[in-house]
């Protein structure tokens, strides 16, 4: 058995009410982000994100990485522009120093997160293990 470590996601699968609405929110985070998005008949994906519609839907959290602060920034603005609900402008936050974020709900109220960890961030190394 083998296991791969530092990427803990693998994919995101959000069911939306509105796929119109959800695609232009998206389309403008990952656009900000620097991720392209395709679509597809029913659905759109970006990275390790899937979007389609569902008849059930759950609120949840995640956070996409940006390059920088200004990305962050770039980011907040334009998913209030694209139908995205402020929640937290973008700013240091406490987590640890030079943690850069901004928050907003998507339009089904998931809390969808940017964030630049800064100079002072030391990632874990990625880890391999075979058994």
């Amino acid at each position: 058995m083998e296991i791969d470590r530092g990427r803990l996601i693998d994919h995101l699968h959000l069911k939306v009410r509105d796929l119109a609405k959800a695609k232009r929110f998206y389309k403008a985070a990952m656009e900000a982000l620097g991720i392209p998005i395709v679509e597809g008949d029913g659905y759109f994906f970006a990275d390790e994100l899937w979007v389609d519609v569902g008849e059930s839907f759950s609120h949840m959290h995640f956070a996409l990485q940006a390059k920088d602060r200004a990305m962050v920034e770039r980011f907040h603005a334009a998913v209030l522009v694209a139908g995205g609900r402020d929640n937290g402008g973008p700013g240091e936050r406490k987590y640890h120093p030079g943690y850069y974020a901004a928050f907003a709900f998507d339009p089904d109220g998931n809390n969808v997160e940017a964030v630049y960890h800064g100079p002072h961030e030391r990632s874990a190394p990625s880890v391999h293990i075979k058994w």
